[in-house]
């Protein structure tokens, strides 16, 4: 006898399959995942900038791109020869400036017959001299929160000695310099 394929009022129930839920789950989580990550890795360790000028040579080269870690200054202060990035007086109308930490909070500094002198000891930073000692004629102490940068390549550079860039607060700075791509003078890799 066969059966009527007329209406019927009892619908079976389709069975919902716990794996293929908990498989799903697992997929979109992954991608949230990576996605948030790749984003906050862009964020903090990502941003780039480029060298201008020759105030850093011979560790950085004029147009040399450079990676800057955004998240470092958060959770520590910068420490002396770390290599920073910063806005001269928080003024974003101009080019990041990349320098050297010489001197941090509480450092007394004086330049005197090219000789930078952190606390009274001679720094072995400037190997040349420094001929212009700018507003490091008069030692200077540093507060909370300052901090004094300088070039590696002094004589061609516009730093902390300049009256216009002066001392560097904590709000101006940007971030440690960390990575550089190479460029026809210099190499890549990690900077000191």
């Amino acid at each position: 006898m066969a059966r009527n394929k007329g209406l019927s009022f009892y619908r079976r129930k389709k069975k919902i399959n716990n794996a293929i839920i908990r498989e799903i789950f697992n997929w979109f989580f992954g991608i949230f995942a990576s996605v948030f990550l790749a984003l906050v890795g862009v964020y903090f360790f990502g941003m780039s900038v480029n060298v201008v000028g020759i105030s850093m040579e011979d560790t950085l080269y004029n147009a040399q791109k450079i990676l800057v870690n955004r998240f470092i200054y958060i959770v520590t202060s910068p420490k002396k020869n770390d290599c920073v990035v910063f806005l001269p007086k928080g003024n974003e109308n101009t080019h990041y400036y990349v320098k050297r930490v010489v001197g941090v909070p509480g450092d007394t500094l004086l330049i005197s017959d090219g000789v930078l002198y952190v606390n009274g000891e001679a720094s072995d930073l400037y190997e040349n001299g420094i001929s212009d000692p700018g507003i490091l004629s008069v030692e200077m102490t540093l507060k909370s929160g300052e901090y004094f940068c300088i070039g590696d390549n002094p004589d061609n550079s516009e730093d902390s000695r300049s009256a216009n860039i002066g001392v560097i607060k904590d709000e101006y700075l940007v971030g440690k310099a960390w990575f550089k791509f190479k460029c026809p003078h210099g190499k890549a890799g990690f900077i000191d």
